[in-house]
């Protein structure tokens, strides 16, 4: 099933049509980038992940390599993720995804927005909906958010400044596509494998010997 899921995905990825770009209103107040934390806010590790919801390649990332990321690393308390969401402007309905998890984690459900948005990212992308707000308020009532504040969240788009605060900050320091993972300082581009990830924060784990011994060797 992960084979065959890993092939569709790549054969979408091959044959989806470029999308135009998205009227986002430049005047919007600013707001501080501050992501959105899954995993013990003092893990020894942090990696920082950048990634759009519409990317083909985060979506991939998501579904096949972040539950053992998450599994092996996150949940036994070696590391936590700090996501900024960088919506790309190739990518038409990828601010509705990002007002959409903005929305959910005023509500505590943004790792379960997150989910369900990379998870069912071809029923809402740009290919999929010229109506992705429709899509997004039916994802909120099967996370059984209350839906009458997702709905006045989401049409107000009074989060706008977090998303256009995380974006900033990844082209701040410089990223350039997604999705991108900085690790103890080094930058990881594109679609990172378990192996090489674990391999960065081994090697950060190594340069903290004070580190609980019970905490090391996820394998």
């Amino acid at each position: 099933a992960i084979a065959l899921g890993g092939a569709a995905i790549l054969g979408y990825v091959a044959t989806r049509p470029k999308a135009g770009p998205v009227a986002v209103d430049p005047n919007l107040p600013p707001a501080k980038a501050e992501g959105y934390l899954i995993g013990k806010e003092d893990a020894p590790v942090k990696i920082i992940e950048f990634a759009d919801f519409e990317c083909p390649d985060c979506g991939q990332w998501a579904m096949l390599t972040e539950p053992d990321v998450r599994a092996r690393l996150i949940n036994t308390g070696l590391a936590s993720i700090r996501f900024y969401d960088f919506p790309l402007p190739m990518h038409k309905n990828t601010w509705a995804a990002s007002n959409a998890a903005a929305c959910a984690n005023d509500q505590g459900k943004f790792w379960a927005m997150h989910d369900q948005l990379f998870y069912a990212q071809d029923l809402w992308n740009g290919e999929a909906t010229s109506n992705p707000g429709k899509k997004m308020k039916a994802f909120a009532k099967e996370l059984g958010l209350d839906e009458a504040k997702f709905e006045t969240c989401f049409d107000s788009q009074v989060l706008y400044p977090r998303i256009k605060a995380n974006q900033g900050e990844a082209e701040r320091l410089g990223v350039d596509q997604t999705p991108t993972f900085i690790i103890g300082g080094q930058r990881y581009p594109g679609n990172v494998p378990y192996d090489q990830l674990k391999k960065a924060v081994d090697a950060e784990l190594a340069k903290m010997p004070k580190v609980d011994s019970a905490r090391k060797g996820a394998k």
